[in-house]
């Protein structure tokens, strides 16, 4: 499995199955829109969201806030451009960045765990993140799933 994750040469050759493919640059793209949005509407993602009361911050804070959506929007933003070099170039190594997806993905939860952030009324990322984790943690499975080889 180790050399599935890290194959000895990076090159287009995929082993997996091709419904990983499609999960894949599913995620992507959803992580894209997000990311996007997170970049030029980060009041709107903070407030409504994620639920968090940006009305009660000072404006300095608030915008503190925004400038954060911004930056890890920007962050995801270059993680989903490698995604796609790999998806279009280098799909030896979609089981890699499959792994690297959920461990941001789940780091990012731990952080929020220990760390909370106040948050009012109800969210829409909870959904959106379990979906998106689930899609991720299926389409691992199935990039490491080899396929049978052709029989002549």
């Amino acid at each position: 499995m180790l050399d599935q994750l890290l194959p000895r040469s990076a090159d287009n050759t995929y082993r997996g199955q091709k419904l990983a493919l499609w999960l894949f640059g599913l995620v992507v793209l959803v992580k894209i829109a997000m990311s996007v949005n997170s970049i030029f509407n980060g009041h709107t993602v903070a407030t409504s969201a994620d639920g968090i009361p940006l009305d009660t911050f000072t404006p300095a804070g608030a915008q503190a806030v925004v400038s954060l959506f911004a930056a890890w929007g920007l962050a995801q933003l270059v993680i989903c451009a490698l995604c796609i070099v790999v998806l279009v170039r280098y799909r030896a190594l979609v089981p890699f960045l499959f792994v690297v997806l959920l461990l941001e993905h789940l780091s990012r939860r731990l952080i929020f765990y220990v760390m909370p952030i106040v948050r009012t009324g109800t969210s829409t990322n909870f959904t959106v993140n379990l979906v998106l984790l689930t899609l991720m943690i299926v389409g691992l499975a199935l990039s490491l799933w080899n396929r049978r080889p052709a029989r002549d």
